[in-house]
């Protein structure tokens, strides 16, 4: 990290150590509930895709809904054990930015990191959207408000999350497991059901199989097993945020991660076997999750249960992305990619701007979207399927440099992985390029050069100030204070006071109007300021236009060049109102004399703030 991080991360953190204390860091449990939330709601429409993309084969193609998701349910495993080989070697968190980084190079951990930022951000915005069409499905009164119901729901999650990351994972705790205890019971429920027990969630709705096809060819199931993946968005999050964990972190977060995957590969399988079973026939305007538990559970309370908590675990399953971008950015900001500031936490652990910041850009899609989930589905899981195969190509070196136990099997192991979701990668981008992921294509390399344009800019502000450099020993110079007063008052002695006890020389300057009534309030001042006798000299700069900041400045020029080599200060004296609301009875004068001195010398400012209790 340069000097320019850690002194801004020194300035600014309010806790006292490098450490708060690991009563704001995740357990393994709140590690679940806070990251894997996007995860456990993919379930929602997983299933939904690869149903949807089969039906276009008719009943036929509908019957490998179970060989398709047990493929997917394959890759699951085999990511959930690439990402605790992840965890273990990069527990500063970062996963496939932190594997590319080491492994492959500066430029494709910058395209890693850029699929990251895509996916987590289109994640919150995504997540919104379904978890709002849930509700205005259940109650269509509400579907012209969506976009208002959305920006709600945006400004609770980040509200939560500027509380700490374990606050957030306290309340998503419930929502998480009623949702998991109601998907495991509609699984358990319907496989003693040798049919449906009600049909009537799909009753009125037209079917959109296909009624003549006959054929299953090889591209429709691998489109069927690219569509079915975005089940899969959530793998990395936890790797991605194992700073977030308590010690011991590396442990904790990869029992979160095979416990996800114990629960996620469960539930999609199982739903895979109830959708076989029942015969299910994907219906437009009914999700393929709530003809299951129509057909499971009934068309009773429970049907609405299952109903609710899914509509409230998608909405909240943006809380993955409020864990894992934040610490991403972190990483970036360290190795100088993105502004510092996202480099710093609150007293919480809470990585504020990053949080801040996802909300920011989340708000803006919401708004470009108008609250429609279909408009931001296509750009979704392109960055995932990235950020997985750069993770998986990364630990296939990283195996052969390390050549440690059965390195060649866990080397196959994520080959086979980083292929499999390669390959995933294009082809949902080919089939969803002009559905809009074109975006993605434009934006990803536009991030990376985004990051890159960052770096230089840092790098040049490193040369300028020698980072990395032994300086030369100070020396001291002669040093001239200059105080801009209006009058007379306990703010002008305290100026006065510091300024005497900064400087070798202190002049004040006053600024002057040929107005009547200002030429009688400067000639007042002239007077107090002879009785007064401060041994500092009133130096009267007379303006011709009605502004403050512009003498100032242009008599701090003239002084740099009668002294030029003297340290000049602009000592700039301001009240600090004992109220907040009392700051709008402030002219803003010091600021705009600051801004003035700021834009056009070089000289130091100092605004010495005097509190009014």
């Amino acid at each position: 990290m340069s000097i320019l991080t850690a002194r801004s991360a020194t300035a600014e953190s309010t806790t006292a150590g490098p450490d708060p204390g690991e009563k704001h860091r995740l357990t393994a449990l709140t590690g679940l509930a806070a990251l894997s939330l996007d995860a456990m709601a993919s379930v929602a429409y997983g299933p939904e895709a690869i149903v949807l993309v089969l039906a276009a084969a008719g009943g036929h193609g509908l019957g490998f809904t179970l060989p398709v998701t047990l493929a997917i349910a394959g890759l699951l495993a085999v990511l959930v054990a690439s990402y605790r080989q992840v965890i273990a070697a990069f527990p500063d968190g970062g996963g496939s930015y932190a594997v590319a980084k080491r492994h492959l190079g500066r430029r494709t951990s910058l395209v890693a990191a850029a699929s990251l930022v895509l996916d987590y951000v289109l994640n919150v915005a995504v997540a919104v959207t379904a978890g709002v069409a849930a509700l205005t499905s259940a109650f269509p009164g509400l579907y012209g408000d969506r976009l208002v119901i959305c920006l709600a729901v945006l400004a609770l999650i980040t509200a939560v999350n500027l509380r700490g990351i374990v606050e957030s994972a306290k309340v998503f705790i419930a929502p998480t497991a009623v949702f998991v205890v109601a998907v495991f019971t509609l699984i358990a429920v319907g496989l003693f059901r040798s049919a449906p027990v009600s049909t009537a969630a799909a009753d009125g709705h037209a079917s959109v199989v296909a009624d003549n096809a006959t054929t299953v060819g090889a591209l429709l199931l691998l489109k069927a097993f690219a569509s079915g993946c975005s089940a899969l968005t959530g793998v990395e999050a936890i790797a991605n945020a194992v700073p977030s964990f308590r010690e011991p972190r590396a442990r904790r977060a990869q029992h979160a991660e095979v416990v996800l995957g114990g629960l996620l590969g469960a539930m999609l399988i199982g739903l895979a076997v109830l959708i076989s079973r029942f015969e299910l026939r994907p219906a437009d305007g009914v999700t393929v999750l709530a003809q299951l538990a129509d057909a499971s559970l009934g068309h009773n309370w429970a049907f609405y249960v299952v109903q609710f908590a899914t509509m409230v675990l998608l909405a909240l399953s943006a809380n993955t992305s409020f864990g894992g971008l934040p610490v991403l950015l972190e990483l970036l900001a360290r190795d100088n990619f993105v502004p510092h500031v996202f480099a710093l936490k609150a007293d919480r652990q809470v990585h504020r701007h990053g949080v801040l910041a996802l909300a920011a850009v989340s708000a803006a899609l919401l708004l470009f979207s108008g609250g429609d989930t279909n408009t931001l589905v296509p750009l979704f899981a392109i960055g995932v399927f990235v950020g997985f195969t750069v993770a998986q190509t990364g630990m296939v070196l990283h195996w052969r440099r390390e050549r440690g136990t059965n390195w060649r099997g866990r080397a196959l192991l994520n080959g086979a992985g980083a292929l499999l979701t390669g390959v995933g990668a294009v082809v949902v981008t080919a089939t969803k390029f002009h559905d809009g992921a074109w975006l993605i294509v434009i934006a990803l390399p536009l991030l990376v050069l985004a990051f890159e344009t960052v770096d230089r800019a840092y790098t040049r502000i490193g040369e300028r100030l020698g980072i990395g450099r032994i300086p030369e020993p100070p020396c001291r110079a002669s040093s001239l204070v200059i105080v801009p007063v209006v009058g007379l008052s306990k703010l002008t002695c305290e100026a006065l006071n510091t300024a005497v006890s900064l400087g070798d020389e202190v002049r004040a300057v006053t600024v002057t109007y040929d107005e009547p009534a200002d030429r009688e309030t400067a000639a007042a001042l002239r007077r107090d300021w002879e009785l007064w006798n401060p041994g500092v000299d009133l130096v009267e700069l007379p303006s011709a236009r009605r502004t403050v900041g512009g003498p100032v400045a242009a008599y701090v020029g003239k002084v740099h060049e009668t002294h030029p080599g003297a340290r000049v200060t602009v000592l700039i004296p301001e009240t600090e109102p004992a109220r907040r609301w009392q700051r709008i009875l402030q002219n803003r004068r010091g600021a705009v004399v600051a801004r003035a001195v700021r834009r056009n010398t070089d000289a130091a400012i100092c605004r010495l703030r005097f509190p009014l209790t």
